[in-house]
C-alpha cells in the first residue's frame, strides 16, 4: 500500500498535464483538418501531432465538430485534447486503420514507446464499432479482406480499438468519453505511469467491449470513471510470461457489464501484484461483481478489495485457479487475496437482461450458483480474508429441477475442470446456495453474513480439501430453512476454528 501512495504523488505531478505537456496549443484545423463528420483527416491530424513532438510538446486541440479519422499515432509531449463540443471519429472504411506490426492489434488512436502523452478535453472518441466492424465483415466475404470470421465476427486484433498504448509511460486519460470501439476500447500493454480520471464509457457496441485492459502494465490509477461496457469492466491482463503488472488502484468507480465487473483474466501468464480497489460500483452485471482467476501459469498476490457494492449482479465472488495453458516450468499461484465491506445482491432472473450484447442465454435455468473460492488439486488458493460481508441471495433452488447434493461420494463427483475457461457457471450446478470452497488453505471469515430470501434446498456453506479454515461472527439468514438442517458442511477439511 505505501507503494502505491507513492504511485499517487508522482501522479498526482502528471496530473497538471494540461499545464506540462500542453505548454501550446495547435489546431488540427490548421494543419487542414476539416470538422464537418465526413472529411478525413488521418493525415492532418498525424501532420499536427509530429509537428507539435518535435517542437517540444503541446496540445493538438480538436474544436468546432467532428473530425474522421483512421488509424493515428500519439507522439512523445503530446496531448490529444477534444473539446466538449467536438468529437474523433472513426473512419467507416476498412483501409484506413493500420493493424501495427508491434502491437499486432487494430486502433484508432495508437502510441507505441512514446512518453508523456494524453487525452484529455471533455470531448468524444467514437470508434462507431457497430459500423466498421460490419464493413469490415463485407470486405471479407468481398475477399479484399482476410479474416476466419470465427462466430461471425473478425478476430480480435482485426478489429478497431479506440485506444491501444504499447511501451508508453507517462500516460494521461481524462475528462473524456470513450465510445463505441470495434473491440476492446482502451488498452495499455506493457505501459508504466497511467492515470485514468473523471473518464465516460460508453462501449456496448459490439463484442469483446471492456471497460478498460491493463495488459503486463505498473504504477496505474484508475478514479472515478464510470464504465458501461458489453464485457469486462476493469480487465487486467498478462500476455507475456516474463510480464508483471503491478501497482494499481482503482478507486471511486461505477460500472456495468454483460460479463464481469473486477476481472483478472482471461490472459494470464506474468505476474500479478499489489492492487487496491477502493469504492467500487458493480451493477446490472451478467457474471462475477470479483473474478481472480489465473489459469495460464500467472502468479496473483497481494490483492486488497476494499468498499464494493454489487447490486443486480449474477455472482459476487468468484476465485479460480486452473492449467488451460500453464507449462510444466512454471509454479502459479493465487493468494494474499482481502475482500471487505462488501455488500451484494444477486437476482433470480438475468441481470443484463435488455442490453444489446448481452451474455448467453441459456436454453434452461440453473439454480443460482454461491461464492466460489476454487483451486484444483496442486494450485490451491491460499490466505483469503473475507472481512465484513453481507451477500444476499435469491433461493427458489428447485432439486426437482437440478439436484446438487452434499455428501461426501456426491461432491467427490464434482468435476474440477481445470482446464476450462474460467467462469462460475462453469460448474452448472453447485451443492451450496452461499459459498463453495474447494482446494485452498487459509481462509478466514470475519463478520461475514448470507441470507436468502427464498426457499433452497441447499446448505449455505461447503468446504471441501481445505485447511486452516477460520469462521467468526459467521451470521447465516434463512428462515425457511427445514429444522434441524446443517447449513455448514466440510468435507476433508482441516483445522477448523469457529467463533
Amino acid at each position: 500500500m505505501k507503494k502505491i501512495l507513492t504511485i499517487a504523488a508522482s501522479l498526482l505531478l502528471l496530473a497538471g498535464s494540461g499545464q506540462m505537456l500542453g505548454a501550446a496549443d495547435y489546431f488540427a484545423r490548421d494543419f487542414g483538418a476539416v470538422p464537418d463528420g465526413v472529411t478525413l483527416n488521418t493525415r492532418s491530424i498525424q501532420a499536427a501531432i509530429d509537428f507539435v513532438s518535435t517542437h517540444g510538446g503541446g496540445r493538438v486541440v480538436l474544436d468546432n465538430g467532428d473530425y474522421v479519422s483512421g488509424s493515428i499515432y500519439l507522439k512523445d509531449g503530446v496531448t490529444l485534447w477534444i473539446d466538449e463540443d467536438s468529437s474523433l471519429l472513426g473512419s467507416l472504411n476498412p483501409f484506413d486503420y493500420i493493424k501495427d506490426p508491434d502491437a499486432k492489434w487494430t486502433a484508432l488512436i495508437f502510441a507505441v514507446g512514446q512518453k508523456n502523452i494524453g487525452i484529455e478535453g471533455g470531448g468524444t472518441v467514437n470508434g462507431r464499432g457497430f459500423e466498421i466492424a460490419t464493413r469490415f465483415i463485407d470486405f471479407v466475404h468481398l475477399g479484399v479482406f482476410t479474416d476466419p470470421l470465427g462466430n461471425d465476427r473478425l478476430q480480435e486484433g482485426n478489429r478497431p480499438e479506440n485506444i491501444h498504448f504499447l511501451k508508453c509511460e507517462g500516460i494521461v486519460i481524462r475528462d473524456i468519453l470513450l465510445k463505441d470501439p470495434g473491440c476492446w476500447n482502451q488498452q495499455y500493454d506493457k505501459c508504466r505511469n497511467i492515470l485514468v480520471e473523471r473518464v465516460k464509457v460508453d462501449a456496448k457496441s459490439y463484442w469483446n467491449n471492456d471497460g478498460i485492459d491493463i495488459v503486463d502494465s505498473s504504477d496505474v490509477i484508475i478514479r472515478d470513471c464510470f464504465f458501461d461496457a458489453a464485457d469486462d469492466v476493469y480487465c487486467f491482463k498478462s500476455h507475456s510470461n516474463d510480464g508483471i503488472s503491478e501497482n494499481i488502484l482503482v478507486e471511486n468507480c461505477v460500472g456495468r457489464s454483460s460479463a464481469n465487473g473486477i476481472k483478472f483474466g482471461t490472459y494470464t501468464r506474468g505476474k500479478f501484484r499489489n492492487f487496491k480497489f477502493k469504492n467500487i460500483k458493480i451493477y446490472d452485471t451478467y457474471r462475477s461483481a470479483i473474478t481472480i482467476a489465473t489459469v495460464d501459469g500467472a502468479t496473483i498476490e497481494d490483492v486488497e478489495i476494499d468498499g464494493i457494492e454489487s447490486i443486480h449482479t449474477g455472482n459476487p465472488i468468484f476465485l479460480r485457479t486452473g492449467t488451460r495453458h500453464t507449462r510444466d516450468d512454471q509454479q502459479p499461484y493465487l493468494r494474499n487475496i482481502t475482500i471487505k465491506n462488501m455488500y451484494a445482491e444477486v437476482p433470480l432472473e438475468k441481470p443484463d437482461a435488455g442490453y444489446s450484447y448481452e451474455g448467453p442465454v441459456e436454453d434452461l435455468p440453473r439454480n443460482v450458483c454461491p461464492s466460489i473460492i476454487a483451486g484444483v488439486p496442486g494450485i490451491r488458493i491460499e490466505n483469503v480474508r473475507l472481512e465484513n460481508i453481507e451477500i444476499v441471495y435469491p433461493g427458489h433452488a428447485d432439486p426437482e429441477y437440478a439436484y446438487a447434493g452434499s455428501s461426501k461420494e456426491e461432491l467427490a463427483a464434482i468435476e474440477e475442470q481445470e482446464t476450462r475457461y474460467p467462469e462460475f457457471s462453469n460448474w452448472k450446478e453447485l451443492p451450496a446456495w452461499g459459498f463453495w470452497i474447494r482446494h485452498a488453505d487459509g481462509i478466514e471469515f470475519d463478520n461475514v453474513k448470507i441470507t436468502v430470501d427464498g426457499e433452497d434446498y441447499r446448505p449455505a456453506i461447503i468446504t471441501d480439501d481445505v485447511n486452516g479454515l477460520r469462521l467468526k461472527n459467521v451470521e447465516i439468514n434463512q428462515d425457511t430453512a427445514p429444522k434441524g438442517k446443517k447449513q455448514i458442511i466440510n468435507k476433508d477439511t482441516k483445522n477448523i476454528k469457529k467463533k
